[in-house]
């Protein structure tokens, strides 16, 4: 079942879930830029313009508050972003079910990401919603680095953005 769910009288109101559109480019444009620098993201040496990817855009109160961006390949959904400007309301994890289901229903045999080691919160995020670690690809960021040098030397907690982690689902 994949229905919002209100906990209380002061839960938020439902989340609403809809294919990305043309006239969500600038918005997606937009919150990629505020969180990321830039449109580009280099993920295992390819650079994807998240704002051309398809996917799906959380709506809350008739406003978009997050997305996820994908792209297919072998069998494979693959999640080049998951990105919200509210935290701790269901929405990544409801985006995460959305395209769970999509990409059953395209036949894909897996889904999976990168993410960076530093990323510690984002390694429990993806874990405690069924995501295993598959694989870390050491020192890929200096490859990373050159397609997109602005990809700084510190992450999160003062960690060095080193290498790699790729995290799967199998469908």
């Amino acid at each position: 079942m994949n229905e919002p769910q209100n906990n209380n009288e002061n839960s938020v109101k439902p989340i609403y879930i809809r294919p990305i559109d043309h006239g969500d480019k600038a918005w997606v444009a937009s919150l990629i830029n505020e969180i990321w620098g830039s449109v580009q993201m280099v993920v295992r040496g390819s650079i994807y313009h998240v704002n051309e990817l398809p996917g799906f855009i959380a709506i809350l109160e008739d406003e978009p508050v997050g997305l996820v961006t994908y792209f297919l390949e072998n069998g494979d959904c693959e999640i080049i972003s998951l990105d919200s400007t509210i935290e701790g309301i269901g929405m990544g994890s409801t985006l995460i079910e959305t395209i769970k289901k999509f990409a059953r229903e395209e036949g894909c045999k897996r889904l999976r990401l990168i993410t960076t080691n530093d990323n510690t919160k984002a390694l429990r995020f993806w874990q405690k919603r069924g995501f295993r670690l598959k694989t870390v690809y050491p020192n890929a960021i200096d490859k990373s680095r050159e397609l997109k040098p602005e990809i700084p030397l510190l992450g999160n907690d003062d960690i060095p953005i080193r290498d790699e982690i790729e995290l799967e689902m199998i469908l």
